[in-house]
């Protein structure tokens, strides 16, 4: 539990595009596109450009308030794709829509929803595989459809996906002489 910690704030204060807590955006927002893995292995899930409709805002705590993720325009009936390489933890329905969730290496789990799932539970997936199709009415995507797309560590701390496309950067400072 300790190391999940220290890993995750490590993750969190030296993340490049850190978290911003902020309502939905109003002008949806253009990012970087493209299908080609990001260094860290990660594609994006939905088809470019990706157009950010509402942005992560991270809980201040455990059960607080707060958008566990983003939300991407895609047309309804869109391919959506598995962000990593994992194995298919859940494909099936969940409070009336569809829901798949990929568990990646050291536990990472991404979510995908509203999706008609095309893979089973158990299913192995690589980064870009096609995990199912975009369903459409995801409340709070107006004016256009979008996908929900989700990521939390283990121990139930939520990241934001998008920085799963641009990686972290570590930096080691050196001790100061007493």
């Amino acid at each position: 539990m300790l190391v999940t910690v220290i890993v995750t704030a490590l993750l969190v204060l030296t993340c490049p595009n850190p978290p911003v807590a902020a309502g939905p955006a109003r002008d949806a927002t253009v990012v970087g596109a493209a299908r080609a893995p990001a260094p860290t292995g990660f594609v994006l899930p939905v088809p470019p450009p990706p157009i950010v409709l509402t942005a992560f805002v991270p809980p201040a705590n455990r059960y607080g308030a707060g958008h566990r993720g983003v939300d991407l325009a895609a047309p309804a009936g869109s391919e959506i794709r598995s962000a990593g390489t994992g194995i298919v933890i859940f494909a099936a329905d969940l409070a009336g829509r569809g829901v798949v969730s990929v568990e990646h290496a050291g536990g990472l789990r991404t979510t995908y929803e509203p999706v008609t799932a095309s893979v089973a539970a158990g299913a192995a997936v690589s980064a870009g595989d096609v995990v199912g199709v975009l369903q459409a009415g995801h409340p709070g995507c107006s004016p256009a459809d979008c996908l929900h797309w989700g990521a939390r560590l283990p121990d139930r701390v939520y990241l934001d996906p998008m920085s799963l496309l641009t990686g972290w950067e570590v930096r080691l400072l050196p001790w100061a002489d007493p």
